[in-house]
C-alpha cells in the first residue's frame, strides 16, 4: 500500500464537473493498493497517517498532527501509484491490486479515517478525477507499507 500525503491549504476533487470532496487546511492523500494488501496493512497505514506530525506548531516546528490542527482529509484512490516503468516507456500496472479488492480496501480506509477525523472527503473510485490543491510548503511525504515493514 502506498500513500502520497500532501499537506494542503485546500484541496478538491471534481468528477464530471461535480465536486465530490473539498477541504480547507489539512491533508490530501493519494492511495495506491497492491495485490498483497489487506485490512491489517490498511490499519497500520491509517494509524501512521493520522499520527504523522506534519503541521507546524507556534515555533514553526512540525510537531502537530491532523487532529491537533482540526484539519480535513481528502482521500483519493490512485492505482497508478503502482506503475512500473522498468521496461519501455509505457507504464505497466500489473502490481496494482485487483479493482474489487482495491475498492473494498479504499472504502475500509475511508471508514477508518471517518472514525477518527471530523472532515473526511473523497473522490470516486475508478472515476476520472480532477484534483486541485494548494500544497502547503510544499510538504509531501510518501508512505510505502513494504518500506515500513507492514507487509
Amino acid at each position: 500500500m502506498r500513500f502520497v500525503i500532501q499537506r494542503v491549504k485546500n484541496a478538491a476533487c471534481t468528477v464530471d464537473q461535480q465536486v465530490t470532496g473539498s477541504i480547507g487546511k489539512g491533508v490530501c492523500v493519494l492511495i495506491g493498493i497492491s495485490a498483497d494488501d489487506d485490512r491489517t496493512v490498511a490499519d497500520r497505514m491509517v494509524k501512521k497517517l493520522l499520527g504523522m506530525r506534519i503541521f507546524e506548531d507556534s515555533q514553526g516546528k512540525t510537531n502537530l498532527s491532523l487532529a491537533d490542527v482540526d484539519g480535513g482529509l481528502l482521500l483519493i484512490s490512485q492505482f497508478t501509484l503502482y506503475a512500473s516503468c522498468r521496461k519501455g516507456n509505457r507504464p505497466s500496472f500489473t502490481d496494482a491490486g485487483d479493482p474489487v479488492l482495491a475498492d473494498e480496501l479504499c472504502q475500509y480506509i475511508v471508514a477508518s479515517c471517518r472514525a477518527a477525523v471530523t472532515d473526511v472527503q473523497t473522490g470516486i473510485f475508478g472515476a476520472h478525477m480532477e484534483i486541485a490543491l494548494t500544497n502547503d510548503g510544499p510538504f509531501t511525504v510518501i508512505l510505502d507499507s513494504k518500506e515500513l515493514g507492514f507487509s
